[in-house]
């Protein structure tokens, strides 16, 4: 009987994600091992036919790896707008108490914000004490080139507001940077549909299909292509970092990456049960193949349309409050990013020679939330604004600037999980306020519907 059961999407994920791993070491180890015997010529082949960024100017490889990821992310990508903007509006058209709307911005918004500073708290603390232990200082064998630093500014956080009003409409649709705006005009028009009734039904009814159809082409996307994906992006995102590049801030990216999983697995689980009741297990086994996504292409976008499904459809979060809060929490939900900021900071600094206080430690912090809510949306945005943190805490001298220029260099690995945690934050929100709403539906989240 069991012979023609299929495997779950999950479970193909899974062994995508497990046989990525090994196929990328395998070719990492490689990568180092050609480059030391001087056999850069056949790793530049490999490179070529697997790797290659076929979009610079004047490549002449394959880039096969590069090709299957890169045309997944933006098929998912195509679909983020058209998905933000029909979902809510037939969320918000059902609603017909603007109190309730408040409420749900309002519960959603201290959410993110409470899970901020607990990311931070705990971030602090670890990094510290890692410092305390001896396990970060200043290393004699870091040495680059400072030239190529990037030195950005991050935008006022509260300008986002002004970006929430767009001045053109055609603009914003065709626009994925700019979902907040598309959250705003998706939000006027829902509530609009709503007052006028019957006058707008065959307007309601055009949303209703079109948003069928891009329910249709997300899933197929998942579900086909998904694992295939996974595995292309990150063998590739292994296979380009060599082992030596790696090596000087080891520290950092371990001690990183352990309090990034230790919050995502131990952390959300408990504000999971401890503000809905919920069995937390079940709620982290549904939101594993939308982690995966958010891993594998290490940017929150592609993983809102599943992220969206995942919580309408396996964890009974009403329509109107998961339209609403996981596109919001894509913009404005970095708490992984603050995270990577507050520890990266700590460590650059104790590195660099200086003294991190524990007053130190709550600048840094506020620093960060406000560089995490105001990041744009830029491929390792996160990382180019850890500078702005460092800048504002002062800790800028020439070793510090070299170990910034290594972490932005080799932090994919970190981003990759630090998106995960921002992904899985945005639906343990949806799910708090949907529960505090009662708009939870605890059939749907323990499978007791058929």
């Amino acid at each position: 009987m069991n012979k023609n059961k299929k495997m779950s999407i999950v479970e193909i994920m899974l062994i995508a994600l497990v046989a990525s791993f090994i196929v990328g070491l395998i070719f990492m180890y490689a990568h180092d091992k050609l480059i030391k015997t001087g056999n850069d010529h056949i790793w530049e082949t490999i490179y070529s036919i697997f790797f290659q960024d076929i979009t610079v100017s004047g490549s002449k490889g394959v880039g096969i790896f590069y090709v299957i990821g890169t045309l997944f992310m933006n098929a998912l990508r195509l679909t983020i707008v058209p998905l933000v903007f029909t979902s809510l509006i037939l969320a918000m058209s059902s609603i017909t108490d603007l109190k309730k709307l408040g409420r749900i911005a309002y519960k959603g918004v201290l959410g993110f914000l409470v899970m901020y500073v607990i990311g931070c708290i705990f971030a602090g603390s670890v990094a510290i004490l890692a410092r305390n232990l001896g396990w970060i200082s200043v290393s004699s064998s870091i040495t680059a080139e400072t030239s190529n630093i990037v030195k950005v500014g991050t935008a006022n956080p509260l300008s986002i507001f002004i970006a929430m009003v767009p001045q053109n409409l055609l603009g914003v649709l065709s626009d994925n940077n700019n979902v907040l705006a598309v959250v705003f005009i998706a939000v006027v028009l829902g509530i609009s549909i709503g007052v006028l009734g019957e006058k707008t039904s065959r307007i309601k009814a055009l949303v209703e299909e079109a948003n069928e159809i891009i329910q249709l082409c997300i899933g197929f996307l998942i579900n086909k292509i998904g694992p295939i994906a996974i595995f292309s992006l990150i063998v590739r995102a292994f296979a380009i970092y060599g082992l030596e590049q790696l090596k000087p801030v080891l520290i950092y990216v371990v001690v990183t990456i352990v309090v990034l999983l230790i919050y995502l697995i131990f952390g959300y689980s408990i504000i999971v049960a401890v503000t809905t009741k919920l069995n937390p297990f079940v709620f982290m086994k549904k939101m594993t193949k939308v982690a995966l996504i958010a891993f594998s292409t290490a940017s929150s976008s592609p993983a809102l349309p599943l992220n969206l499904k995942t919580n309408t459809e396996e964890l009974g979060i009403s329509s109107e409050i998961a339209n609403f809060i996981l596109p919001l929490g894509m913009t404005i939900n970095m708490n992984g990013t603050s995270i990577m900021h507050v520890i990266g900071t700590i460590f650059i600094a104790t590195a660099s020679g200086y003294t991190v206080t524990i007053p130190d430690v709550l600048m840094m912090s506020m620093l960060s939330i406000l560089a995490a809510a105001g990041t744009p949306a830029l491929p390792a945005a996160g990382t180019v604004l850890l500078f702005t943190v460092l800048n504002g805490m002062g800790y800028v001298n020439e070793t510090a600037l070299i170990i910034y220029s290594l972490i932005l260099a080799i932090n994919k690995p970190v981003e990759m999980v630090l998106t995960t945690l921002n992904v899985v934050g945005d639906a343990t929100t949806s799910l708090i306020v949907a529960n505090s709403e009662n708009e939870l539906d605890r059939d749907i989240y323990y499978d007791r519907k058929m």
